[in-house]
């Protein structure tokens, strides 16, 4: 396997045939390898049949690419004395476990290429959307039609920074939420044109990862409570604050998610689970879509609960 002869390696130990300085390191090796009186495994890789290319796996570049990768195992033997006075080694050859490896990691690494490439088409097909929304309610004429474009071109965003995110992503399964909240709620900041000096924007997130088959209805949940309570918690320029906060139980693997303010209060004669504005409509449908459950709190102006399980 080496292109070394036998007769060449006869006497040698394979430490020393491997590591040309350990002769004289030899005690400083046999200290470090064998101290904790124990058997010791490694993985080692060759350029088959170019001699003393025995090297631990990625500790010294090759020349070439390896082709030939060996598992050793080394169980220390002792004299009466309890003293090391050699070792038991044996090698197995494990190259086509290793290959098939790399072919099978090859195989991820395309399919994450591929993938960061879907999230960032549908990220430009929303923006892209989302400007022809834009473009259009220049032609509107009438406000309550005018809100509702914005509203709609509101939702396209929410779902398209969700792609977004996953595109930048290193884990390409999940987002950080607490840093995709934030940039939502900046978004809404400006798309209201809310002045943060009146109406302040309170943000309280661990550092949660969700998938997107969580991360868009909750976006969406947060992107309706917010913006309803930018329109109708606080009128004539009453200064107050919102807060979102989202936080997860590890123990009982749930989430919760908080979405309050402390302007005028949701009304008490209306069920916001029956209201018929799209609204409070999508949140009841996306907590349904998350098996989730909604509660609210009117003692202190308005504050929305959403727990669901992972």
């Amino acid at each position: 396997m080496t292109g070394v002869k036998a007769e060449d390696m006869l006497g040698r130990g394979n430490y020393e045939y491997a590591m040309p300085f350990y002769g004289t390191r030899r005690p400083i090796l046999i200290d470090l390898i064998f101290k904790p009186d124990r058997e010791i495994e490694e993985e080692y890789s060759f350029v088959r049949g170019e001699g003393a290319a025995l090297i631990a796996e990625a500790k010294v570049p090759f020349i070439k690419a390896p082709d030939l990768f060996l598992w050793g195992k080394a169980s220390p033997i002792y004299d009466h004395k309890g003293n090391i006075i050699g070792a038991i080694e044996s090698l197995r050859d494990i190259t086509d476990r290793k290959q098939a490896e790399r072919k099978v990691q090859q195989s991820l690494k395309e399919k994450e290429v591929m993938l960061q490439e879907i999230h960032h088409r549908v990220k430009n097909n929303m923006q892209v959307i989302s400007s022809l929304l834009n473009l259009q309610a220049g032609y509107v004429k009438d406000e309550q039609a005018l809100e509702l474009f914005r509203e709609c071109q509101n939702r396209v965003r929410t779902m398209a920074l969700i792609h977004e995110r996953l595109y930048q992503s290193k884990d390409l399964a999940s987002i950080d939420f607490a840093d995709y909240i934030r940039s939502l709620a900046g978004g809404l900041l400006h798309m209201y044109s809310i002045d943060p000096d009146i109406i302040k924007l309170n943000i309280h997130a661990e550092d949660v990862f969700l998938d997107i088959n969580k991360a868009i209805p909750c976006g969406l949940i947060i992107n309706e409570l917010v913006s309803n309570a930018f329109k109708h918690a606080f009128p004539e320029g009453r200064e107050g604050e919102i807060s979102i906060t989202l936080k997860e139980d590890k123990a009982d693997n749930r989430y919760t998610l908080i979405v309050s303010d402390n302007g005028v209060s949701f009304p008490v004669d209306l069920d916001f689970r029956e209201t018929e504005t799209l609204g409070m409509r999508l949140v009841n449908i996306l907590t349904e879509q998350l098996h989730g459950t909604i509660e609210i709190d009117r003692s202190d102006g308005t504050s929305f609960e959403i727990v669901w399980g992972k």
